[in-house]
């Protein structure tokens, strides 16, 4: 690779202003009102910059990015774009990184992350904090390790995803994913996970009203179920579960074992009762467990 060329505190403008900018160490700069001003660039090294307009980085390749803000009309940020690493940064701007492939994010702070991460793939993510609905939709290969997600919908359609330590505060969480696995983390939110396939939940606490439902091969190990009710239904599920269950309905096979089930709701017209294995030390106040 060639020696960079170094952009250091310059305030640029107008459209374009460093279009297809190649091989540059860029230092406390700030791109102000003009769109594009780095699109399809390669080989970028960002260090203390500012984002203050649209769609700073579309079509580039081998970006870095350490201490930078994308200020809230930084919007659209990252499209198009392979092989970019944020560190140390904050991101107030919606809609960014979409359509990428191999990002890494750490310490990284999104104030407005509405439809961020979509159709992106092999993603890594490390101590991240996002507030925003429909977080990394049709996402695929993300590996995260603390994330504090505060926004609904989040990870619908997305596959291949490895969560640790983390807590997402998301209503409609994981709808249409596949292959999904969290481990060590909290999960509140009402209809998690409907129509997901292959999602396992390991040493998890879940908070959910008529969570769990509507899922192809669910998998729960060493879960606390926290006011969660109307859980399981028409789930093929492998549950394991530290306490009691509010209540549960309809499952559409598999084995539950619990505490206690508070509310046991069979409607054999629309199961096959006998697909179920229900163990539980205490009987469920509707139905026994078996």
């Amino acid at each position: 690779m060639s020696q960079r060329k170094e952009v250091h505190r310059a305030y640029l403008t107008g459209e374009r202003a460093l279009f297809q900018g190649r091989d540059l160490r860029i230092t406390d700069s700030i791109f102000a009102e003009g769109e594009s001003p780095l699109k399809e660039s390669r080989n970028i090294e960002l260090l203390g910059s500012m984002f203050k307009w649209k769609y700073p980085l579309w079509y580039a390749k081998n970006i870095t990015v350490k201490n930078c803000t994308w200020f809230e009309m930084g919007r659209a940020g990252v499209w198009y774009t392979d092989h970019i690493r944020v560190e140390d940064s904050a991101i107030e701007a919606p809609k960014n990184f979409r359509r990428c492939h191999d990002v890494a994010l750490k310490n990284v702070t999104f104030a407005g992350a509405e439809e961020t991460l979509w159709h992106c793939e092999g993603v890594s993510i490390e101590h991240v904090t996002a507030k925003g609905d429909y977080f990394a939709m049709n996402s695929e290969n993300m590996v995260i390790e603390d994330l504090m997600l505060y926004g609904n919908y989040s990870f619908d359609g997305a596959k291949n995803i490895e969560i640790r330590g983390s807590r997402l505060l998301s209503k409609d969480a994981f709808w249409n994913s596949e292959n999904v696995t969290v481990y060590d983390s909290f999960l509140s939110g009402e209809y998690l996970g409907w129509n997901a396939k292959n999602l396992t939940l390991i040493n998890c606490t879940i908070e959910s009203l008529q969570g769990l439902c509507y899922i192809d091969n669910l998998v729960l190990k060493n879960c606390r179920l926290l006011h969660t009710s109307l859980a399981f239904e028409y789930s093929t599920v492998d549950a394991e579960i530290d306490g009691g269950i509010d209540s549960v309905i309809n499952p559409a096979g598999g084995f539950i074992r619990a505490d206690s089930i508070g509310e046991l709701i069979i409607e054999k017209g629309k199961i096959d009762p006998g697909k179920t294995r229900i163990v539980c030390k205490r009987e469920a106040k509707e139905a026994a467990c078996a």
